[in-house]
């Protein structure tokens, strides 16, 4: 059973993993390579990290605790539903967008057929408590009567799914000669569009 980690080694230890990630991938990436990078032994990062499949989970867990957009939009009371999910998908975009995070899904696309463990382990903890807070939104903005009585569950995934698509393009298509995909510029064009279809009073 692994140990409980203090606090600041276990940001020490994460923020390395997360520069052997990036650099190496996940079948790159070796449990002595991140001790090394801490300064500490193998033997006692297993003692906190059971394997890398483990330290790879908490480092998605990590990076969504302090990078990735949480509930603030919930919390903004005096914005109306379409400001706090037009502020959501923003904040999403531009941390997607920032490599810090940016690595993660593109490690997933690309190592994820061998290795079915990590698409599980970012749905689990990111993909569906992203999804969680957008149906949030919009379940507010129909409770307040500022949206129409549409499917939370889908209008949360119809609001992500561009969002993914710019992550694959720039992850697979960009690097063969497809112009890049701004995820800011997208994520603005897609949630105008989409609050058009989403509030009270418009027409289809």
């Amino acid at each position: 059973m692994a140990r409980r980690t203090p606090p600041d080694r276990r940001d020490s230890i994460l923020s390395a993993a997360r520069e052997i990630f990036a650099a190496n991938g996940f079948a790159g990436a070796r449990m002595e390579d991140v001790a090394k990078r801490v300064g500490i032994s193998k033997a006692t990062l297993y003692l906190q990290f059971a394997d890398k499949q483990a330290l790879f989970r908490e480092l998605i867990d990590w990076l969504i605790e302090t990078s990735l957009p949480d509930a603030f939009p919930l919390t903004l009371a005096d914005a109306s539903a379409s400001e706090r999910l037009a502020i959501f998908a923003q904040e999403a975009a531009g941390k997607l967008a920032d490599d810090d995070v940016a690595f993660l899904p593109r490690l997933v696309i690309g190592e994820s057929g061998n290795f079915p463990e990590l698409a599980k382990a970012w749905h689990d903890v990111a993909v569906s408590r992203v999804l969680t807070l957008i149906e949030g939104l919009v379940q507010q903005g129909i409770d307040r009567g500022e949206f129409r009585a549409v499917d939370p569950y889908l209008a949360a995934r119809s609001v992500a799914g561009p969002l993914v698509l710019g992550v694959l393009w720039n992850t697979i298509f960009a690097p063969v000669g497809a112009e890049p995909m701004s995820l800011a510029a997208l994520a603005r064009s897609h949630v105008d569009i989409l609050l058009h279809g989403l509030l009270q009073g418009e027409t289809a």
